[in-house]
């Protein structure tokens, strides 16, 4: 897929409106559970027709919700734009809602990027590693940048997304990453969460919340056994109580899920994949020496774990500043790459 100059336009359009309003935080979160729901915005009329054509599924601005929850006395649903794949949290009584299943979720919504990402995911479900969407938006001049929190106790490596603001400021701006946040990294870098969410709040980037587990276990047993595929895992901890706490600290969850060590197999793969999230992997995981390509999804570790990864960023980007400056290197969002790779 070729993008054209109009296109582009319409892609760098998108992620100008995509940038993230500041997310309420929510502080005392209460029944935080998966609950799909059709979603209308309507006070007074209900959606009767189950059935819907999903050829026309834009025409009456529905939405998906795939998580429901209280706080303060109020009933909140996580919403998602099957088209776009922006996600946003709002108060159910603005809506009509129709309970789903997840199979009428796939019939319904299945011409739509939303599900068709979840689709091409899957086609690697096989893989013990770098299973998921690892390439975005092919053929273009420019990479998605992925960084990971896994759990550290050394501190945010801020010179990556500060060079990404120094470098793009004049031709895109705000930059658009994904940050895969663990819980246990929230937890013990509160400051470095709030400069990011600051970056975020001045336009500087553009951040897509990515789940990257509440834990991040890891042990010294085999892959076929480690991280998530570790006996006695939860994965309702693991996925749901991490998005409890990206809220509660103020960030909006995106229906994106990175498995820690990017290991995996078909059982795990089709049960994130239940709670509405599109595993992504990365074809060009710096740290490894994989070079990313056009297109490619970028993973570098953010946590002060990798320093090897972040000098090669930072290298990188100094190769391509010239590129950058004559727009023939950009960064892309995430959910525009796959919103425009299968529209």
């Amino acid at each position: 897929m070729k993008l054209s100059k109009s296109l582009l336009l319409t892609v760098f359009s998108l992620c100008i409106l995509r940038v993230a309003a500041p997310a309420q935080n929510f502080d005392d979160i209460k029944k935080y559970k998966v609950n799909y729901a059709l979603a209308r915005i309507s006070s007074k009329t209900l959606v009767k027709n189950i059935s819907l054509d999903p050829n026309n599924i834009e025409g009456i601005d529905a939405f998906l919700a795939i998580r429901s929850f209280t706080a303060n006395n109020q009933k909140y649903l996580l919403l998602v734009n099957p088209n776009s794949l922006d996600t946003k949290v709002d108060l159910a009584s603005k809506y009509a809602l129709s309970s789903l299943q997840y199979p009428n979720v796939l019939a319904i919504f299945k011409s739509t990027a939303y599900i068709k990402s979840i689709e091409a995911a899957a086609a690697k479900d096989l893989q013990l590693q770098n299973a998921g969407i690892d390439h975005a938006i092919p053929n273009e001049k420019g990479i998605t940048l992925t960084i990971d929190l896994c759990p550290s106790h050394k501190a945010l490596d801020r010179i990556i997304f500060q060079s990404v603001f120094d470098e793009f400021k004049k031709i895109e701006q705000p930059a658009p990453l994904a940050v895969s946040v663990s819980g246990k990294w929230m937890l013990k870098h509160q400051d470095d969460l709030n400069w990011l969410k600051s970056l975020v709040e001045k336009k500087e980037l553009n951040i897509t919340w990515v789940n990257h587990t509440y834990n991040h276990e890891v042990n010294k047993l085999p892959l076929a056994e480690n991280f998530l595929l570790a006996p006695g895992t939860n994965l309702d901890v693991e996925v749901l109580e991490n998005e409890k706490l990206m809220l509660k600290n103020g960030l909006t969850p995106s229906v994106f899920f990175r498995f820690p060590g990017l290991v995996s197999d078909k059982t795990i793969v089709e049960k994130i994949e239940a709670y509405g999230l599109i595993p992504v992997g990365s074809d060009a995981w710096l740290a490894k020496g994989q070079q990313p390509n056009a297109g490619s999804i970028v993973l570098i570790h953010g946590n002060g774990n990798e320093e090897i990864g972040v000098k090669d960023f930072i290298q990188l980007l100094k190769t391509k500043q010239a590129d950058v400056k004559n727009k023939q290197w950009l960064l892309f969002d995430l959910r525009v790459g796959l919103e425009k790779e299968f529209e």
